[in-house]
């Protein structure tokens, strides 16, 4: 297997079971665009190269160009590819997805035909307590997906103003109560700054009112969502890479996003219908090819799993997938 950047990173303690969310719908959706000879997929979020393994599994001549920004992902998304015999078309890179013109341009590759995000926080590391993601089990305040990189959600946390950090979970978090919230952690953080998880989730309980707290799931649920995408500029890339995506498209290529929360999802819409739409000033009587739609889509807004899947995999549940296909260059 080939691979670019730094050295490798430490062994993983080995995730027993990956399951792969909307699986059979996102190999069906790429499978048109990357069954040609020589085809290249770029999963833009490696993760636990799930998806990935089955569409090298499925096209025997594909080419798989891996983005994650994760070492302990990488090293265990390579030992998968290479235990299943792939390890000769696979090349994975240590980026974010907003990297990936920068990436292309470094491999040599001009266009590709598939490009796959699967967005949000991947299995391994909710599954690793030491990562700080993670509500329910007491760990370092960090959530960085990359452990090298700068900000933690405890610098996040203990720096912030009030008023930014109440922004922060109003935003990423569509926190009702932020302002509630950030006012309880800044009277905390002067006694004391916010090292764990489990203090700060404690607060964020103690901050709700009791009848909001009886519905939706874990009271810390959206303040951690929050922290997480504001330390790893989850949206700002997002917003950076899926017109990089498109415009690396082949014609034919085929882009498909699975999201986890409306914020995402909401990018992703708009920006796709905006490359399907015909920008032809309506006061012309006819179309202008050259301001004509660069995307067909092929989801009917954000297709969610099946009652099955969830069953199977309760992390599915909020899941949705959308997909575009690139049906001229652009002008």
């Amino acid at each position: 297997m080939s691979s670019t950047g730094s050295a490798a990173a430490p062994e993983p303690s080995r995730p027993a079971v990956h399951v792969p969310v909307l699986l059979e719908r996102v190999t069906e959706l790429l499978a048109p665009a990357c069954s040609a000879p020589g085809a290249v997929l770029v999963d833009a979020t490696l993760g636990l190269a799930g998806h990935s393994l089955a569409m090298l599994a499925a096209h025997p001549e594909l080419r798989l160009i891996g983005l994650d920004r994760d070492p302990e992902a990488r090293a265990e998304a390579a030992r998968r590819i290479e235990a299943a015999g792939y390890a000769d078309r696979a090349t994975l890179v240590p980026a974010v997805f907003d990297e990936l013109p920068d990436v292309l341009d470094r491999l040599g590759i001009d266009e590709v035909q598939g490009v796959l995000f699967d967005l949000g926080v991947s299995s391994l590391q909710l599954d690793r307590p030491e990562r700080g993601f993670s509500y329910s089990t007491d760990a370092p305040l960090d959530m960085r997906m990359d452990p090298g990189a700068g900000r933690t959600a405890a610098d996040v946390v203990n720096t912030y103003s009030p008023k930014e950090l109440a922004r922060v979970l109003r935003v990423y978090g569509e926190e009702r109560f932020a302002s509630r919230i950030a006012a309880a952690i800044d009277r905390e953080r002067a006694r004391q700054p916010f090292t764990t998880t489990a203090r700060l989730a404690e607060l964020v309980r103690d901050s709700i009112p009791a009848a909001t707290r009886r519905t939706g799931g874990h009271p810390a649920k959206r303040t951690f969502q929050a922290l997480r995408i504001e330390v790893n500029d989850e949206l700002g890339a997002l917003e950076r890479a899926l017109p990089a995506a498109i415009d690396a498209l082949a014609v034919g290529g085929r882009v498909v996003v699975i999201t986890f929360h409306s914020l995402e999802d909401r990018i992703v819409k708009q920006t796709l219908a905006a490359g399907a739409a015909d920008r032809t000033p309506p006061d012309l009587p006819v179309p202008v090819p050259e301001l004509g739609p660069v995307l067909r889509l092929l989801t009917r807004g954000g297709e969610a799993a099946s009652d099955s899947e969830v069953a199977a995999n309760p992390r599915a549940a909020s899941a949705r997938v959308r997909a575009a296909e690139r049906i001229r260059r652009a002008a």
